[in-house]
């Protein structure tokens, strides 16, 4: 080969690599690493593209990060209240409820009112949340019912945010960005997850609840701020008068789509059986209390190096398939983690765990908003809340539960166990999930939306009542 010391011209022509030698040729071979790691690498278009969706992205992840350090201050506290890992799960249960009925609510209004203001006035509820949980925390006694209060609250207005804060994103960009959208928002959600629980769980264990909440009280006001600069999203023309009717026919829509069917039941099926957070202080305590940070943030570590190598999802297309085999792997990781007695190895696990999560949650994604049409996406995404949140909060109560009757590491890993079962079931069960491809779904969205174009200019659809 060429001497690595010798420049070589442009004219000069390098000698060729030996059969068998193992090294790849030079250029080309360094051109196929490049493109590679290209491969892999987090697509940043959608940020370059659209400003309102920088706008969004930026005042999102600064409150998302203060939601996050309360998320393990809440339970933290109500865990030092009542030294009870059941009081912990039943915080799920609390949760449940007004997130069930809140989402299909704010599915509704996200198609017919201006998206902007939903997050904008529901932003705002969340931040006056926040500071009746720190006059509580810094009372002499602070009351437990304040606690399943706030926690309630809370669940209904990420119930009425969220479908509106998710039908926000296709409309600020464009429907072949979508994979790459998916992957921002789970980096923002990923990086979130790591350093606001780690710095929640350090902070409440030092300086107290009540300093804790009041940081997620200033990240709201920078949320708003950001919001407040965006531009107004109205509703679709084509929109529909919130309405019972208008909910059932979001419902009704979502079950005659089999990859719809299949991205709720899976991940309900694996959050349910296999999701162990509300374990997560009383684990600690055989690890050293500080850790508690740690277990909470570790699921979003792995689900962070996922995020970051995802260049590879926008080239399979056998998205039901993915999501599957992903949520399968979840249950693996859980197992293992249940069955871990070092630290390390369980926060490992815990990695495995959310790289797992964080690849099916692409693919669900994807799925949704490169197929649902426009004026069905508030609903859909109300539908879709029901999906990812009700598994968890379920399945920390159903944890909780299983913890007092049989243990902490027979809880975990039996409802590891059950995590793969039923994904396998589920599976089986639902065949035109597995065989769904992505770009036959982007298409029907794409004809369905020509259509009822078609229809409203027509005169054929009405849609004011």
């Amino acid at each position: 080969m060429s001497d690595p010391h010798i420049p070589i011209t442009t004219h000069a022509t390098p000698d060729p690599v030996p059969e068998g030698s193992g090294l790849p040729e030079t250029p080309r071979g360094i051109a196929r690493v490049r493109r590679a790691i290209r491969g892999l690498s987090l697509d940043l278009t959608p940020l370059r593209i659209s400003r309102d969706y920088r706008l969004l992205y930026i005042g999102q992840s600064v409150s998302f990060f203060g939601s996050m350090m309360t998320f393990v201050a809440l339970p933290w506290q109500m865990y030092q209240l009542t030294n009870s890992s059941l009081a912990v799960g039943l915080l799920g249960v609390v949760e449940f409820v007004p997130i069930l009925l809140m989402a299909f609510v704010g599915g509704a209004l996200a198609d017919y009112v201006d998206r902007r203001l939903m997050v904008r006035l529901t932003e705002l509820s969340l931040a006056v949340g926040a500071g009746v949980l720190i006059f509580n925390a810094r009372l002499t006694e602070p009351r437990v019912w304040v606690l399943y209060l706030c926690a309630g609250i809370f669940a209904a207005v990420h119930g009425l945010q969220r479908p509106s804060l998710d039908a926000l994103v296709p409309r600020l960009v464009p429907p072949e960005q979508m994979p790459a959208a998916a992957a921002l928002n789970s980096l923002r959600g990923n990086i979130g997850m790591i350093v606001g629980p780690a710095l929640g769980g350090l902070l409440v264990a030092t300086i107290g609840a009540a300093a804790t909440y009041f940081i997620d009280l200033i990240t709201f006001v920078v949320s708003l701020v950001a919001l407040w600069m965006m531009r107004a999203m109205p509703p679709p023309v084509d929109g529909e008068r919130p309405s019972i009717r208008s909910v059932v026919e979001g419902l009704r829509y979502a079950r005659s789509r089999p990859e719809l069917m299949g991205t709720y039941l899976i991940d309900m099926n694996a959050m349910f059986f296999g999701m162990p957070m509300a374990l997560f202080p009383a684990i600690a305590v055989s690890f050293g209390g500080a850790s508690v940070g740690l277990l909470y943030a570790m699921p979003a570590v792995g689900s962070l190096f996922a995020t970051l190598t995802s260049g590879w999802t926008t080239r399979v297309h056998r998205h039901g398939l993915a999501v599957a085999i992903a949520a399968a792997c979840w249950g693996i990781a859980i197992i293992g983690f249940g069955l871990a007695h070092r630290l390390w190895l369980a926060l490992l696990c815990l990695a495995l765990a959310g790289a797992s999560d964080m690849i099916s949650g692409l693919f669900r994604s994807t799925i949704w908003n490169q197929t649902i049409p426009d004026h069905l996406r508030g609903r859909l995404a109300g539908i879709e809340m029901v999906s990812y949140t009700s598994g968890p909060l379920l399945g920390n109560a159903e944890a909780g539960i299983a913890a007092r009757f049989f243990g902490l590491r027979t809880s975990v890993i039996s409802g590891g166990i059950l995590c793969v079962i039923g994904t396998g079931l589920l599976a089986l069960a639902l065949p035109a999930f597995l065989r769904y491809d992505g770009r036959e779904g982007l298409a029907r969205k794409r004809k369905e939306e020509a259509e009822r174009a078609e229809s409203v200019k027509a005169g054929k659809l009405n849609t004011t009542t």
